[in-house]
């Protein structure tokens, strides 16, 4: 049997040997298969999507005139959210045989590419054109299907429609409640290419584009002019091409965005975007409550003072139980306030409440003339101080109490504005509370707090949660801010040395 089972081994041996370097082969070759795929130029595609990596994105950029490309990270909530929106707007695209398509690239796999279009945050989409990889373009549309299509669309085919007769630039200027036209005497001029380069950007609205005489005649031109159409408020308004300076692609975007609101828009989902996005310094809020016909007829006068300062200020209307409830806190409002009117500098957020004696237009316009002429104090938000408010070692400051304690002159005096949702506000709150109970027993140190989203101060505006502002003794409305490491020991010595840091020595070494 000893003699049968060494036979029976001998026999088996090499068979079992070739076995295991057939495994070895078969394993191999499978992995150059892998390493042959990730290094082939092949384009594959998920949901239209084209998965691009750095061995073949010279080819897409060499087959696809128009390419835009996500960069993002697997990780990335907001690349999540965006990826159905993204494969909507690339099967739409192909669907219409679109030129234009998009592709996505894994940055935090694809680290070459990566750095080579100085990705630092995600998702990124950059539109690449004609190939070319050294200036890719910023996407700037909006992040939902229509907004993309309409972005790449814009990009695809010419930006503006050529219009040849008045019947085509009648049902062209009647096709939709906002429409633009710029005639030009000459659409190869450096005024329609500017018109042509206002048109890429502003892809929710139409263009279109004449240079045939009668048109002209038709509209009441007589030089190149570029024409806003509406279906509400003023039917059209016109925008003469300067003769000498041309056409300023930044100003005329401005001056479109502006007349294309209405002269008083509702505050809803709908128009909330265009309303922050116009760009206009000043906002006139008329709070309402639209269940209330006699509160609605106050819109007439509000609506009649709108057009004097069109473009200076945006005349909004807010129903305080609708969408505009919630609001109401940024003012220190609820809908019982309603009807009441509120202007708004949006450099600071300075607020400015109108006597509630007359609704009338002139009185409206003497307000806002008074505001922007600077005889009008801001309305200031102020909780009202808690009786304890002094008691604790982090004292409790309002608007109400903030100048006689920041400001007393025998005190140095520590403030944290924060925000009550604010994570880094919550996170710092050990530090500013054990900061306090150390220098509670101080007469010159005062440590305290205030919350800045129930509270404001007429000349100090914070930007941002948690700030920290000091203010030292003696005369003098000082301030200093604070701007260095969140810890107490590095607020003590901020402290004990008058409110700066000392200068450390240097480390030298052995």
């Amino acid at each position: 049997l000893l003699w049968l089972l060494v036979l029976l081994l001998a026999w088996l041996g090499p068979a079992l040997g070739d076995e295991e370097k057939d495994g070895e082969m078969v394993a191999e070759e499978e992995k150059k298969k892998e390493e042959d795929e990730v290094l082939s130029d092949e384009i594959k595609e998920e949901d239209n999507v084209l998965v691009l990596h750095e061995h073949n994105f010279a080819r897409a950029l060499s087959e696809h005139q128009l390419l835009l490309v996500e960069f993002y990270a697997p990780w990335c909530g907001h690349c999540q959210q965006l990826a159905p929106t993204y494969i909507q707007a690339a099967t739409q695209l192909r669907n219409e045989s679109s030129p234009a398509r998009l592709g996505k690239v894994d940055a935090t796999a694809q680290t070459t590419l990566a750095n080579e279009f100085n990705i630092t945050s995600y998702p990124t989409l950059k539109l690449f054109r004609d190939g070319n990889r050294t200036h890719p373009l910023p996407y700037t549309g909006i992040m939902d299907t229509q907004g993309i299509v309409r972005w790449m669309q814009r990009r695809a085919g010419p930006s503006a429609t050529l219009l040849h007769d008045t019947d085509t630039a009648s049902a062209f200027a009647n096709s939709q409640d906002l429409v633009v036209i710029g005639f030009f005497k000459d659409l190869k001029g450096e005024a329609a290419q500017a018109f042509y380069e206002v048109a890429v950007e502003m892809v929710d609205v139409p263009f279109g584009v004449a240079e045939a005489a009668e048109l002209f005649q038709a509209y009441g031109l007589s030089a190149d002019t570029v024409c806003l159409f509406k279906k509400f408020d003023e039917r059209q308004t016109n925008f003469p091409v300067d003769p000498v300076r041309g056409l300023d692609t930044a100003e005329l975007t401005r001056l479109l965005r502006v007349h294309s609101l209405r002269l008083v828009t509702e505050f809803s989902n709908e128009t909330s975007n265009q309303i922050f996005s116009a760009k206009i310094p000043h906002h006139m809020l008329l709070f309402l409550n639209k269940s209330s016909s006699e509160q609605l007829s106050l819109q007439d006068g509000f609506k009649a003072a709108a057009s004097t300062f069109r473009g200076e200020v945006l005349f909004v209307v807010v129903d305080v139980n609708g969408y505009g409830a919630d609001v109401l806190s940024f003012f220190g409002m609820t809908p019982a306030d309603a009807p009441t009117l509120r202007l708004v500098k949006m450099e600071n957020n300075r607020k400015y409440q109108m006597e509630q004696d007359s609704f009338s237009d002139t009185a409206i316009r003497t307000f806002i003339r008074a505001v922007l002429d600077g005889k009008v104090k801001p309305h200031l938000l102020s909780a009202e101080p808690p009786e304890d408010w002094d008691s604790r070692p982090v004292k409790v400051l309002v608007g109400k109490t903030f100048e006689q304690v920041a400001f007393d002159e025998t005190k140095n005096v520590f403030v944290k504005f924060y925000a009550p949702w604010c994570s880094h506000c919550q996170a710092m709150a050990p530090a500013w509370e054990e900061l306090g109970e150390r220098y509670k027993d101080r007469e010159d140190i005062v440590i305290a707090e205030m919350d800045a989203t129930a509270n404001e101060l007429e000349n100090i505006t914070i930007h941002g949660f948690p700030t920290l502002h000091y203010f030292p003794a003696g005369p003098g409305k000082k301030m200093v801010e604070y701007k260095s490491a969140r810890d107490v020991e590095t607020f003590s010595k901020f402290l004990e040395n008058g409110g700066m840091l000392p200068v450390e020595p240097p480390v030298v070494s052995e």
